[in-house]
């Protein structure tokens, strides 16, 4: 049984337009088809009958039967298949719906994508990554909260601790290699000097590592204008969420390779320590 709050499972009926017993534009045989694409489940099975056995009955009783996983999944291309249909007809003037009734149904599509984001999983692959690199304490408080609002699938609300994390945490790296910087550096200036420090050093053993980290560099400062005009970190409209999501999987994907260069540095000085009680005098 998919984990459905009565307030998710709300807003998606409304969304699909459910109250009817239909579901989106779909007749009972497309239902079949895109049901059966996405997920491999045939929909006419005798499982998902239940009541006056509609399009939306069936769904329902789909929503009770399967997996979170495999709800969300469909639940999600169900929902973006309708709100391109949507937009589809936006754009047709005998189809255009009143301007506040089609943001109402742009905001209930935003809703619905939460939550079938959250049915399939963490949202944000590497957020594991997100960890202090040093022992101070609010760092550490900043990471949890940054987590945490991932565990709640609320990505857009988080992204100027993400920076303030990113900013601590290159700051930190710079800190360990003896790499100056002033106070008021950006991010990505910041960042490309420690580049700088990994390419010069030979840590980095490919070109395509090399172009891909400097390519980090131009991302941080659009992560910069981000955190300026698309975040909480001032009285802005957010991000949307998906690409809040896309943000955040290219950052903690970021620190995560860093990560691993690091603890791979540090094996290599480990290593290459004269152990002085193994010399002869």
């Amino acid at each position: 049984m998919a984990d459905l709050s009565i307030q998710e499972k709300a807003k998606i009926e409304k969304f699909l337009g459910m109250g009817s017993g239909y579901v989106a534009d779909f007749s009972d045989r497309t239902f079949q088809e895109f049901v059966g694409a996405v997920t491999g489940l045939d929909i006419d099975n005798p499982k998902y009958h239940y009541s006056s056995n509609s399009k939306a009955n069936r769904l329902r009783q789909f929503i009770k039967v399967e997996n979170d996983n495999t709800v969300g999944k469909l639940l999600q291309e169900m929902s973006h298949h309708y709100f391109e249909k949507l937009k589809e007809q936006q754009s047709t003037s005998w189809y255009q719906k009143d301007e506040k009734e089609f943001k109402n149904s742009e905001e209930l599509y935003q809703e619905s994508l939460k939550i079938t984001q959250r049915l399939q999983g963490n949202i944000v692959d590497d957020i594991g990554a997100i960890k202090p690199n040093s022992d101070d304490v609010d760092f550490k408080k900043l990471s949890e909260s940054i987590r945490e609002s991932i565990e709640k699938n609320l990505p857009e609300i988080a992204l100027d601790r993400l920076h303030t994390f990113v900013m601590k945490y290159i700051r930190e790296l710079c800190k360990k290699h003896g790499i100056k910087y002033t106070a008021d550096e950006a991010l990505h200036s910041i960042f490309g000097k420690y580049i700088k420090f990994l390419i010069e050093t030979g840590f980095l053993e490919t070109e395509m590592s090399k172009r891909i980290l400097k390519t980090s560099i131009s991302n941080l400062d659009s992560f910069n204008d981000i955190r300026n005009n698309k975040s909480f970190a001032h009285d802005n409209p957010i991000l949307n969420y998906e690409e809040s999501v896309l943000v955040f999987n290219s950052i903690s994907s970021m620190i995560k390779f860093i990560e691993a260069l690091e603890n791979r540095i540090n094996k290599s000085k480990d290593e290459n320590k004269t152990d002085w009680n193994d010399i002869s005098f």
